[in-house]
């Protein structure tokens, strides 16, 4: 196996500096009774931002406690899950894969999809065409992120060199969601490939359109935005609780995509209370459209999308049998009498 790529080699260092935490074989006493949440302030993660603002977890989980956390990125959400910061993440599919590599598949399990599509590359009105990209400077979330991977494979899909020191023939440069919108409407960026709600926020400015629709990159139009990871640990030490958490999840996914109006109204007063500034309804709303809220974790899109960050140097190859833990939500599932989910092929129904 090759030697990690870059930013790769920072997470397998805090892996190895922390050792047994990184791996389950280490527990914190003072949160045995307490399940911490990781999660964004997007709109991708619309399970978590409903399942938090109307209790939905809280109540599921019963006597144990709960406790949130927010990122602006993946990478830095399976760092917590490695330091036992966190004890399940909405995540998406390359940070996962990331973690799941640098534990040698000891650190984390999938449990549940959470969203698909909802991600594409807006950019200024002058750049017309896909060939106008090139020397122009873009944003993504966070390198080694799933948008990040998205818009490095697209580069290349065009013949174009990258690297993640902005260089090449188009500069990628990764900064907070936040810092995205504000730095195209002050024209220090050209363009973005992000998730909503940011996606939606940069397409109002008056010079911005959508140039690449996620979406139509991936057959059928369906890929992994967010997933729901748990720790390995909770599954293996307390699996009742990860039963709990899955069915606030359910719950909070049939919320999401079944009731918009009750979805928009939690969804706005969850990020007005995390950035203190009150979404604009009509951009969220339209967001929200963007995206399908499901369990299934489309679990093939997760194999290609390794695939993908393998072939533009953010991941050496990596073996993802095991990755996926869904038994205990197609139970849950056959308790309703819905259909069951499928991992990997040869894995689940």
């Amino acid at each position: 196996m090759r030697v990690p790529s870059p930013p790769l080699r920072a997470a397998a260092a805090v892996l190895l500096a922390l050792g047994a935490a990184a791996t389950g074989c280490a527990a914190d006493p003072a949160r045995d009774d307490t399940l911490t949440l990781g999660y964004f302030p997007n709109l991708t993660h619309a399970p978590a931002l409903v399942g938090v603002e109307n209790g939905i977890f809280a109540e599921a989980l019963g006597d144990t406690a709960f406790d949130t956390r927010t990122f602006n990125g993946g990478p830095d959400a399976v760092n917590a899950l490695f330091t036992g910061e966190i004890d399940a993440a909405y995540l998406g599919p390359n940070p996962t894969v990331n973690g799941w590599y640098q534990s040698e598949g000891r650190a984390l399990r999938v449990v549940a999809g959470a969203a698909t599509r909802g991600a594409g590359l807006v950019v200024r009105d002058d750049i017309a065409s896909v060939e106008d990209l090139r020397g122009t400077t873009l944003a993504t979330p966070q390198l080694g992120g799933t948008q990040d991977v998205a818009l490095r494979w697209f580069a290349r899909e065009q013949g174009w060199d990258t690297d993640t020191a902005g260089g090449g023939d188009l500069s990628i440069v990764p900064q907070s969601n936040p810092e995205t919108v504000d730095a195209f409407a002050l024209g220090e960026i050209d363009g973005a490939w992000l998730p909503e709600p940011f996606l939606g926020r940069v397409l109002a400015e008056d010079d911005a359109h959508l140039l690449v629709d996620e979406a139509d990159l991936w057959p059928g139009g369906e890929f992994v935005t967010t997933q729901l990871v748990v720790s390995a640990e909770l599954l293996r030490d307390h699996p009742e609780r990860v039963e709990e958490l899955l069915r606030g999840h359910i719950e909070a996914v049939d919320l999401a995509d079944g009731d918009p109006d009750a979805a928009l109204r939690a969804v706005s007063a969850h990020l007005e209370g995390l950035t203190g500034e009150a979404p604009d309804p009509g951009l969220t709303a339209a967001a929200l459209d963007n995206i399908a809220f499901t369990v299934d974790p489309a679990a093939p899109s997760l194999l290609t999308g390794a695939d993908r960050a393998e072939a533009v140097g953010l991941l050496d190859p990596v073996d993802l049998t095991g990755i996926y833990a869904l038994d205990p939500l197609n139970a849950l599932l056959a308790e309703d009498g819905r259909e069951p989910v499928a991992g990997l092929e040869g894995e689940g129904p």
